[in-house]
């Protein structure tokens, strides 16, 4: 139900009372499942519904993005559904691109500082994360700003103000600082701030509810209390949302770890094996968190995959299949989807060379650094990267490992090779 809805307006108070108790509670159990709400839970979050329909102001949503690198990944997509459900309803999205706290850098969870960006680097990602986050909820519908917009213009005296708010205690007692104190790891005083200008931002937002990952409950609740420093009248829930595990079924998906990350910006065929590649424990948790499934359904999943077959169980790969697909028709098109299904079984699992991959000409009888190549042709991030992929049998040619991380390509016109980098990639080299 939207909030500008007037359905209950021929019903008695007590009976609009009690069917918008009911709706709200529903809604309130929607939007929660598979995260936390602090503080009150779903009952907390029902009344803030409630409020809104009486008073016809759209809740104020409050998600906030640091553009601390180019590309989003399918954990920043847990939040920004979230986000989307409540678009859906009807209530105001705030999605803020934290250009001026990326300047710092979140040291949620971090055992170390973070490397300063420059402004050139935060404001070109910056925009690439409007684009993938455009695929998920409906920019024209949302409210797009900048904490640079005001901590530019913050003077002096109102940063001295924002840090008077906080005791240092407070701030130490934060998990990450604390751990890093005690062990007598660097804690930048800069590094301080970063939960008090995120917190501020809610202040200059009047944000009813802020969305996040469980490594934000300090700097989110942080907020609550930053509202009330800050005499509002109300202050933000939480919801928290759990982290993904990257495709290593161990590591937090993060960027950090390019080799267990799914990006938004992945194409079909690499988006497809990495998904296919995740633990079978996994399945059910990317299914509740990204997908439209229901919990029941999930139960359901769980239970057949237990079975054996002659007894009506499924196998976890044909779940995978489902998973995979649904998640690149969001990104790209179901026709995407269908090809990157045929692509894997293709090669993956009949063990052969896909023929739709890309082509590259090359002079023949001339040396060319295969490291260098492989960079060259995006195929790899770094020289480096192609070299640990050689060290570890990563890297193919026509089937055979090359066991050289300086290895030369040299063969005579009229020739031609496949060369394959890790699981996924392709690439047809002819000689003229």
């Amino acid at each position: 139900m939207a909030i500008n809805s007037d359905s209950t307006s021929n019903q008695s108070p007590s009976q609009v009372s009690v069917k918008l108790d009911a709706i709200f509670l529903e809604q309130a159990h929607s939007l929660i499942a598979g995260g936390e709400l602090l503080p009150g839970g779903v009952e907390a979050l029902a009344h803030k519904l409630h409020q809104a329909t009486e008073t016809r102001q759209p809740l104020k949503v409050k998600l906030g993005l640091d553009p601390t690198r180019p590309d989003l990944h399918l954990g920043h997509v847990v939040v920004l559904r979230k986000l989307r459900a409540f678009q859906d309803l009807g209530h105001q999205a705030i999605l803020i691109i934290g250009d001026a706290t990326a300047m710092i850098g979140d040291p949620s969870g971090r055992n170390q500082t973070r490397p300063p960006l420059t402004e050139e680097e935060v404001t070109q990602n910056a925009q690439t994360y409007l684009d993938q986050a455009g695929k998920i909820i409906d920019l024209n519908k949302a409210k797009i700003v900048r904490n640079s917009d005001w901590f530019n213009e913050i003077g002096l005296g109102d940063m001295l103000k924002l840090a008077g708010k906080v005791t240092v205690a407070q701030i130490l007692a934060r998990d990450d600082f604390h751990k890093r104190y005690t062990g007598n790891q660097p804690i930048h005083l800069h590094e301080f701030y970063y939960p008090l200008m995120q917190a501020y931002d809610s202040v200059v937002l009047e944000s009813d509810i802020e969305l996040g990952g469980t490594d934000q409950r300090f700097n989110i609740l942080m907020a609550r209390e930053m509202q009330l420093a800050y005499g509002l009248e109300h202050n933000q829930l939480a919801l928290l949302m759990p982290l993904l595990e990257g495709t290593d079924g161990k590591i937090k998906m993060s960027k950090s770890y390019p080799e267990h990350c799914i990006n938004i910006t992945d194409a079909p065929n690499d988006m497809f094996g990495k998904l296919m590649s995740i633990p079978d424990e996994l399945i059910t948790r990317y299914e509740g968190l990204l997908t439209p499934i229901k919990p029941e359904q999930v139960e359901e999943q769980i239970r057949l995959m237990k079975l054996p077959p002659d007894q009506g169980g499924v196998n976890p790969r044909d779940i995978k299949i489902q998973l995979a697909k649904w998640i690149i028709t969001m990104f790209h098109t179901i026709e995407a989807a269908n090809d990157a299904e045929t692509h894997f079984k293709t090669v993956f699992q009949r063990k052969e060379v896909p023929d739709d991959m890309p082509e590259l000409t090359l002079p023949g009888n001339t040396d060319h650094h295969l490291v260098s190549l492989a960079l060259e042709q995006q195929l790899t991030p770094s020289k480096g990267e192609a070299r640990r992929l050689i060290q570890g049998g990563g890297m193919k040619l026509d089937g055979e490992k090359v066991t050289e991380p300086e290895y030369m390509l040299n063969h005579p016109a009229g020739n031609s090779v496949v060369l394959q980098v890790g699981k996924r990639k392709f690439l047809k080299i002819t000689f003229q």
